[in-house]
């Protein structure tokens, strides 16, 4: 994709990637221009009648009561924006803050917001120059939506706060000199316009889920190769069994996995005469799991795509013939349950796929159940520890993630002198997502790099194609463990490899 063209439409994780990470250019939607314009209009109308707005000409939140002079509307803008600007913590990854000015772009380009199309204009020049915000990753509660997030987005429009260009971290303003960019005067209702959505905690997530979509499909690579390592069979897997509960998720694994396992000389091997009945349920039950994971990552994918094209302001501006005391209407879509939910799912989810692969991973290591390779796949066990470390880091990742599986979204704390005396804590659950992704990325290169340890331990036997091709993607991170060594940067480039697409092929 070299341009993605914006008109509030929902984005899929696709584009959004592609915008955030990999540079891709955007554009307004001529028709986007159009309505923005309609609305922009409307609050002029209001102005001109002198009518009082929540947001347009009166304070914010529990200050909505305080009527603003008319001399006063650019400056009461502006002052939202600064007063706002509370983050504090490390930035967000120049990725996630991109997401937020390319969501942000995209749903005021719906035309709901009041704001001048040059608002827009310049949100999206700033994607397209490499102008990308500083913000602070902590102090959203997610209603009313993302404030403090993007306030500090906010910031650089008006050219004050800090950016990120050409790998330099400098004041907002000069960034956008050097971009060959101008900031803008905010007027009467564009800082609210600004400010008033979920963009922070969609942006995060978005980029979380994506990475999760990949993890899922490559923990059935990964279990793959530790059945195969096992000895296992894919009998579990047959079509029969999955059609007789036809979860989608569950019959897209099982047939990945059929697929995977194909042409297997390993399974040939022990086809007949095996006396084990039946595998251990984190390799038996993997389409079940890895599938039920799936359908969770596609409902929430569907929320966050339909947020990305969502009219999240307030209030919102409806130039569509009515009266004009009822074209303006308050609402509350800036409140992030939707979202919130959704990321307490999805943490839930993950934490379990990393709990089942690190069951796999013991299995290959316990020398009690792991079908007679070398105790924790040491050259020689008792001198050489192994890969038992390998197994004790993903257990301490995995606490990890069961402690932030807690779900943020019942933990509501009123705020604003309990005017928003009920919000979302979205943003705390896209970040406490994010971890979790990150913990279950290092979880499945650690048994990718158990797996392939214990598939050498099968020769001269080979697997499928497919693993085969796995396998060699493993030795092209890191090398067979002969003596023990530091596994602390194994691990480290194995997630790396995970989180880079390394195998992008099986998957």
């Amino acid at each position: 994709m070299d341009t993605l063209q914006l008109d509030g439409q929902p984005l899929s994780l696709a584009e959004i990637e592609a915008v955030a990470l990999d540079g891709c250019h955007v554009e307004i939607a001529a028709a986007a221009h159009l309505r923005m314009a309609e609305g922009r209009a409307l609050i002029e109308q209001i102005l001109a009648a002198g009518q009082t707005v929540y947001g347009v000409n009166t304070g914010f939140g529990k200050l909505a009561d305080v009527r603003v002079p008319a001399d006063k509307l650019a400056q009461l803008q502006t002052n939202l924006v600064r007063s706002h600007a509370g983050g504090v913590g490390n930035p967000l990854a120049e990725g996630e803050a991109r997401a937020m000015l390319l969501l942000r772009a995209n749903v005021l380009a719906k035309g709901f917001s009041g704001n001048r199309p040059e608002i827009v204009e310049l949100l999206a020049a700033m994607l397209n120059a490499g102008v990308t915000p500083v913000i602070p990753e902590r102090g959203s509660v997610g209603a009313s939506g993302d404030l403090a997030p993007l306030a500090h987005l906010a910031l650089v429009v008006i050219g004050e706060g800090e950016a990120f260009y050409k790998s330099q971290r400098l004041a907002g303003g000069e960034a956008l000199r050097q971009a060959g960019l101008k900031p803008l005067q905010l007027a009467a209702k564009e800082g609210l316009a600004l400010l008033n959505g979920t963009q922070a905690m969609t942006a995060v997530g978005a980029l979380a889920v994506a990475r999760a979509q990949r993890l899922v499909r490559l923990a059935d690579v990964a279990g793959a190769m530790s059945l195969e390592s096992l000895m296992g069979t894919p009998a579990a897997f047959d079509a029969r069994i999955h059609t007789a509960r036809p979860h989608a998720g569950q019959i897209a694994s099982a047939a990945h996995l059929i697929q995977l396992l194909a042409g297997s000389e390993i399974r040939e091997s022990h086809r007949t005469g095996d006396t084990r009945v039946q595998d251990a349920y984190c390799l038996r039950c993997m389409p079940q799991v890895h599938g039920a994971v799936r359908g969770v990552l596609d409902h929430v994918t569907g929320v966050l795509e339909t947020e990305a094209g969502s009219a999240t302001d307030n209030p919102l501006i409806f130039p569509d013939g009515s009266q004009l005391e009822e074209s303006v209407i308050s609402g509350g879509n800036f409140h992030g349950a939707p979202l919130a939910y959704a990321f307490d799912y999805a943490a839930v989810a993950l934490t379990d796929l990393a709990s089942i692969t690190e069951r796999r991973i013991d299995r290959l290591l316990n020398p009690d159940i792991n079908e007679g390779l070398p105790a924790f796949l040491a050259g020689d066990p008792g001198l050489s520890s192994g890969f038992m470390m390998a197994q004790i880091v993903a257990a301490a990742l995995i606490n990890e993630c069961q402690v932030l599986a807690h779900p943020s979204s019942t933990g509501s704390i009123p705020t604003d002198g309990g005017k928003e005396d009920h919000v979302s804590m979205g943003m705390t659950g896209a970040l406490k997502l994010r971890q979790i992704v990150e913990n279950a990325e290092r979880v499945v290169g650690i048994e990718l790099m158990c797996g392939a340890q214990a598939l050498e331990f099968r020769r001269p036997l080979k697997s499928s194609a497919a693993v085969e091709g796995a396998y060699s993607a493993v030795r092209a991170v890191v090398t067979r463990l002969g003596e023990d060594r530091v596994l602390s940067g194994d691990m480290e480039a194995m997630a790396r490899a995970v989180r880079n697409g390394a195998f992008r092929e099986w998957c």
